[in-house]
């Protein structure tokens, strides 16, 4: 390709950064609720407002009664760290790792908690047999690996049997999958991916079987005040319900509110599903038609539908580096450089914030920036 012409049409939001993700559609600060900012957040107006966002999600996400939500703090890193720390340890772990995310949990486990896991790994861009996996383990793993553009392929893999828990880390999961609750014991998130919040807080979903390990388990390790979700045996249920273990910020509580309002304006679920499936759908239209552009994650069955991860032809790290900048500084795509620990690539967020125009929009100017970049070389 040796055409730099420069495009005529930009996405109207050049934003397509894998976290923190776009801002909902017609997003403005001065939207935002602001009478819960400069107070308390255990007073009245505090409390109301944590509890109406985890209502919010509970409807948004159709999570049965059967399982708690609770805001904690660090963002989906520290959910997920708060799960394993406190649940971990009564019986033998199973990890399963193809992304970085997956892999930093065994760093966990092994490093800072001693245990000795069974790892099941699989390279950039594929899954480990998922038939394999030990169920009488505690088994961790990414619902949807943001680095690689993989994700499992549903939850019929997961036994209704299972003797041990199954940790999902979900944070590009949730919101853009019909995930089956009855499957997960443990989920974990952050506002800042499909929802388009804030980073920071965290989001922890227990079901009825990591509760009861909670209040039949004590760790050997010992546990910082953040991490503590029980009290003389039994769940600390105010977590659950907006109070929350230390003080969040009422403004990234507002945000999400804010994102979780516009989700049910788009009938819910559904709506953000429909979002991120159009986003995913254009954007492989655009890799169909260009020769030089693939997907890491070959097998469209495990392909995430929101953190989309492309290989470039002939692309080293430095190639990418500077394919990047030149979108950036046309102000037509921000953060689309593949992750750090990941294949030399691009990486590009298709979950429900981002409008499938822009996608449609972006195909010229990957072109324009490959060109450009190549005849440079």
């Amino acid at each position: 390709m040796t055409d730099t012409t420069i495009p005529g049409r930009k996405p109207a939001r050049p934003h397509f950064s894998s976290g923190p993700c776009a801002k909902p559609p017609g997003y403005a600060p001065e939207k935002l609720a602001t009478e819960s900012l400069g107070r308390s957040h255990r007073a009245k107006i505090g409390k109301s407002r944590l509890a109406y966002c985890i209502d919010l999600m509970r409807e948004v996400l159709k999570l049965p009664d059967t399982h708690r939500i609770g805001i904690v703090p660090g963002s989906d890193t520290g959910a997920f760290e708060m799960a394993m720390w406190t649940m971990l340890g009564a019986r033998e772990v199973t990890t399963l790792a193809w992304e970085s995310f997956g892999d930093g949990w065994v760093t966990d486990v092994v490093k800072q908690l001693k245990l000795e896991p069974t790892v099941m790994r699989a390279d950039y861009g594929q899954l480990p047999d998922l038939d394999k996996v030990d169920w009488s383990t505690d088994v961790l793993f990414t619902w949807n690996g943001t680095t690689s553009g993989v994700r499992v392929p549903d939850g019929e893999w997961i036994p209704d049997d299972r003797e041990g828990l199954s940790f999902a880390d979900s944070t590009s999961a949730v919101f853009a999958y019909d995930i089956p609750w009855d499957k997960i014991d443990v989920a974990t998130f952050s506002w800042q991916k499909v929802l388009g919040g804030e980073g920071g807080h965290g989001v922890l979903i227990l079901g009825p079987r990591a509760v009861e390990r909670l209040e039949s388990y004590t760790p050997s390790w010992p546990l910082p005040k953040v991490f503590r979700l029980t009290k003389g045996g039994k769940l600390s249920e105010g977590v659950f319900k907006g109070e929350t273990i230390n003080t969040p910020s009422m403004l990234a509580v507002e945000d999400a509110i804010f994102a979780l309002e516009w989700a049910k304006s788009l009938g819910g679920l559904e709506g953000l599903m429909a979002r991120s499936n159009a986003n995913a759908h254009a954007l492989d239209k655009i890799v169909a038609e260009r020769d030089w552009l693939g997907h890491l994650a070959v097998d469209s069955g495990t392909r995430s539908k929101t953190s989309v991860c492309l290989t470039v032809e002939g692309a080293d790290t430095d190639f990418i580096k500077k394919f990047a900048a030149v979108l950036e500084k046309e102000g037509a795509a921000y953060d689309i450089a593949g992750y750090r620990d990941a294949p030399a690539g691009l990486r590009i967020w298709c979950g429900a914030t981002v409008d499938t125009a822009d996608i449609e929009a972006l195909g010229p100017w990957l072109d324009y920036a490959y060109a450009t970049v190549k005849a440079a070389a």
